[in-house]
């Protein structure tokens, strides 16, 4: 993947060097983070709700905003600028304003968060109280490490992925999905998962011309792209974690649906094709 001619726009909030912060003490907070930890880790929400329990409310950090001096910061913040270039003009062909995520936070360890507090062992993650993604870059080490996902575009589809649930706070599918549970094979967070894959999709779809020729994006990369998708599905996680398959617990969908959805977002190109609300099949 080519993106060093990408454009920056210096959405970012760079926390790290600022040290672990306290533990929030539980509440609705532990609850969101409890559920949208799972993404790649595989870690039990019960798990993370149990981390979270009986200790200290972390104290706001506020980290330095803008552009960032190292390549590792620069990929992020070039890739979600180019979501905001991608998601504009698509989102308004269908009546909706874009406004990019208050910011990209970058952390170490564990950050003070609108959700409650952000651990490394929960993976990147969206917080719609404040609407800005929280991403350990240590991260990226345990993605090809443990799941063999490799590549630069393995990484974009993360950060995409989690920007695509940013589109769904803006749209209300976020809403949609709480009511239906979180839990199950066709449950809402599975629905919503999928739909973030497909929305990945769809940014992948328009990044090069979007961007002017600053991002160059190969079959390769989708392979990589479809390989990230496959290595963080349910099953896979739950067969490599505990040695069986449990679809009653199922919270982002299987490795199958994962790559499935991310290419029907990229071969269509079109966030119209993403609905898995009203799909019957996943």
């Amino acid at each position: 993947m080519e993106w060093g001619r990408g454009r920056r726009s210096g959405n970012i909030e760079d926390r790290r060097g600022l040290g672990p912060v306290g533990v929030a003490g539980g509440g609705v907070g532990a609850v969101v983070l409890a559920l949208i930890g799972y993404f790649v880790f595989g870690v039990d929400p019960q798990t993370t709700m149990n981390a979270v329990q009986g200790t200290q409310q972390p104290a706001a950090q506020e980290g330095s905003r803008g552009q960032v001096a190292d390549a590792e910061g620069q990929f992020i913040d070039v890739i979600e600028t180019s979501n905001a270039d991608v998601w504009g003009p698509v989102l308004a062909k269908h009546d909706i304003r874009y406004t990019p995520p208050a910011s990209v936070v970058l952390y170490t360890q564990a950050t003070g968060t609108g959700c409650g507090t952000g651990q490394s062992a929960m993976g990147p993650f969206y917080c719609p109280a404040d609407r800005k993604v929280y991403l350990d870059t240590s991260f990226w080490n345990e993605l090809e490490t443990r799941f063999g996902a490799k590549g630069e575009f393995a990484r974009a589809y993360v950060i995409s992925h989690e920007i695509g649930h940013h589109i769904q706070t803006l749209t209300g599918a976020s809403d949609q999905a709480q009511r239906m549970g979180a839990r199950g094979a066709t449950s809402g967070s599975v629905r919503l998962e999928l739909q973030a894959d497909c929305y990945a999709g769809v940014w992948a779809r328009h990044a090069p011309e979007a961007s002017g020729g600053g991002i160059a994006i190969t079959r390769a990369d989708i392979e990589d792209g479809l390989g990230a998708a496959a290595a963080v599905g349910d099953d896979a996680i739950q067969e490599q974690s505990q040695g069986r398959v449990m679809p009653d617990s199922f919270t982002h969908g299987t490795s199958a649906q994962r790559m499935r959805w991310f290419g029907k977002g990229y071969d269509a190109g079109d966030p119209g094709a993403c609905d898995t609300f009203a799909a019957r099949t996943l």
